[in-house]
C-alpha cells in the first residue's frame, strides 16, 4: 500500500451509477447478475461513463474480452477511451486479481484501497470499479469459498475506503448454491435493469461465522 495513505480522509459523496437515475452514497457493493453479454457491456459502459463524468478514476477488470477488445467495445458504447488518460484503467481480470498466480483476499483488498486513496491523492473526486468474476472459475486460481471470503471482507473495507464496486456474475456460469452465496455478500443487487436492496444479504461477521460453521461440519 502507498506510504502515508492508510485511511480514507473524508465523508462519503453522493454518486450516480449510470444504470439508474437514483443517487446513492459512494462505496456501494453491488452484485450484477446478468444473462446476456450485450446487457453486461451496456451496464459496464454506463457505470464507467457515469464515474468519468463525475471526475472519478474508474477501473474495469475484463475477463471474457481482451483489454484491447473491451476498450473497443466500450468506445462503441460511448465511453471515452484514451490510453494516455489515467482516469480509465482497463486491466485483465486474472492479472489484476492473481498477480502472483493465486488469488489473495488480503492483497486484492489492499489493491482496491490503494486505488481509491491514490485517486484522491491525484485529485480525482473518488473511485469506482467493475469487473467480471468468471475468472475465478479457472482451475487453480481461486475457489468459491475464497472468493466469498473476499466479497464479505470487502464490505468492511468499503466502509473506510468508499470505492464503489460492481461485481459482475454470469447467471449461466455459477450454479444455484453459488448464486445464493454471492447474494449473501452483496448489499445491493442489479438484475434485469433494477437496482434493489438485497434481502439475502448478511453482514460480514454473520456470513463469515456461517462459513466457518459450514467448514467445520464438512470436515467431520
Amino acid at each position: 500500500m502507498t506510504e502515508g495513505r492508510s485511511r480514507a480522509p473524508r465523508a462519503r459523496r453522493s454518486v450516480r451509477l449510470g444504470f439508474t437515475s437514483d443517487a446513492v452514497p459512494e462505496g456501494q457493493h453491488i452484485c450484477f447478475l446478468y444473462s446476456e453479454e450485450a446487457e453486461r457491456l451496456s451496464v459496464t459502459a454506463r457505470f464507467l461513463e457515469s464515474g468519468l463524468s463525475a471526475g472519478e478514476r474508474v477501473l474495469h477488470l475484463t475477463d471474457t474480452l481482451s483489454v484491447a477488445e473491451a476498450s473497443r467495445r466500450l468506445a462503441e458504447l460511448g465511453v471515452e477511451v484514451d490510453p494516455e488518460d489515467r482516469a480509465l484503467v482497463l486491466r485483465d481480470a486474472v492479472e489484476a486479481n492473481c498477480p502472483k498466480g493465486r488469488f489473495s483476499t488480503v492483497e486484492m483488498i489492499e489493491t482496491l484501497k490503494d486505488f481509491y486513496l491514490s485517486a484522491l491523492a491525484e485529485g480525482y473526486a473518488g473511485a469506482r470499479g467493475t469487473g467480471e468474476m468468471s475468472w475465478s472459475l479457472r482451475g487453480g486460481l481461486c475457489d468459491l469459498d475464497e472468493l466469498m471470503d473476499y466479497e464479505a471482507h470487502l464490505n468492511d473495507a468499503l466502509r473506510t475506503h468508499p470505492f464503489t464496486a460492481c461485481c459482475q456474475y454470469a447467471l449461466q456460469r455459477f450454479d444455484g448454491q453459488a448464486i445464493l452465496d454471492i447474494l449473501s455478500v452483496h448489499p445491493l443487487t442489479l438484475v434485469r435493469g433494477q437496482l434493489v436492496v438485497n434481502p439475502y444479504y448478511l453482514e460480514p461477521s454473520a456470513f463469515l461465522a456461517r462459513a466457518r460453521r459450514s467448514a467445520r461440519a464438512n470436515a467431520r
